[in-house]
């Protein structure tokens, strides 16, 4: 279940891709986090009238994480493949799976993370070096991953079952819809744009929400984690079917590192350290 929702949440990321031309990455946002919102509100059903001001912070906070952690990867998508930007935007939640550890030995992870990201910055060939600003926003996009983590924990802790997780993405829907429209204005309504982008909503939302939510009362919170950490790899494979985004040696050196680094950082953690989160 835990590989079935990486696949479907990288296969969703590069058939956001291809929404770019029409609706930019913004448009594409929008439409991903206006179904989630839809689907999740509809499911969930919160009571949001009932909920105190302690509540409600901490699930606006976890909606504007989520906002701006998937308006900054849709962004580095457009600069760079998809392997490389899951690559880079890992750092996130690897770090502070390493932090957590409060062990210091456990930042060589990290290091060994950063090494793999450096050899992606080497290139495989003309043309293959990632761009400088997509890297910057894929860091952007992973320093709010690692928030969504830790405020995700937090909304769990102050509301039961899915209703901050729902409240939050429809914060987040608001956020970023408006952005989407100034972007992509009418193109928004097109019926194929509108199926195109529910597909999104569906397979980066919903499905690996469902999948995840399942595995998660099978499997212990650190095994958990150290699957997430095929990430990379998951999203690379993807990027390479989906849109024909070839790695190269450096490439596949550099997302191994990652994968690897990952995996025993989130092994090496306690187990109260929420591991790695995958975007919703």
């Amino acid at each position: 279940m835990v590989l079935a929702s990486c696949a479907s949440v990288q296969v969703g990321a590069a058939f956001a891709a291809q929404l770019f031309g029409a609706v930019g990455p913004a448009g594409a946002t929008a439409l991903r986090l206006a179904t989630a919102a839809a689907l999740l509100l509809g499911w969930v059903r919160p009571r949001v009238r009932t909920w105190t001001r302690a509540q409600v912070l901490p699930v606006v906070a976890f909606g504007v994480s989520l906002a701006g952690m998937n308006s900054a990867f849709y962004a580095a998508l457009q600069r760079m493949p998809l392997g490389p930007a899951v690559t880079v935007e890992f750092l996130g939640p690897l770090t502070l799976a390493a932090v957590l550890t409060r062990r210091r030995r456990d930042l060589l992870w990290v290091v060994l993370a950063l090494a793999g990201v450096a050899l992606l910055g080497l290139g495989g060939g003309e043309g293959a070096r990632p761009d400088p600003v997509g890297v910057g926003l894929a860091l952007v996009a992973g320093a709010l991953w690692a928030a969504y983590v830790l405020l995700s924990a937090r909304v769990g802790a102050v509301l039961p079952g899915q209703a901050g997780l729902a409240g939050a993405m429809a914060v987040a829907a608001v956020l970023v819809v408006p952005v989407g429209v100034v972007q992509a204005g009418a193109a928004l309504l097109e019926p194929l744009v509108l199926l195109a982008g529910a597909a999104v909503g569906v397979l980066s939302s919903l499905v690996p929400y469902s999948l995840e939510l399942v595995a998660l009362r099978r499997l212990p919170a650190r095994t958990f984690g150290v699957l997430l950490s095929l990430e990379p790899a998951v999203a690379a494979l993807a990027g390479w079917v989906v849109l024909d985004q070839g790695l190269g040696g450096h490439g596949v050196v550099a997302v191994a590192l990652v994968v690897v680094a990952s995996a025993g950082a989130t092994g090496a953690a306690r187990r109260g350290a929420p591991p790695p989160a995958p975007e919703v």
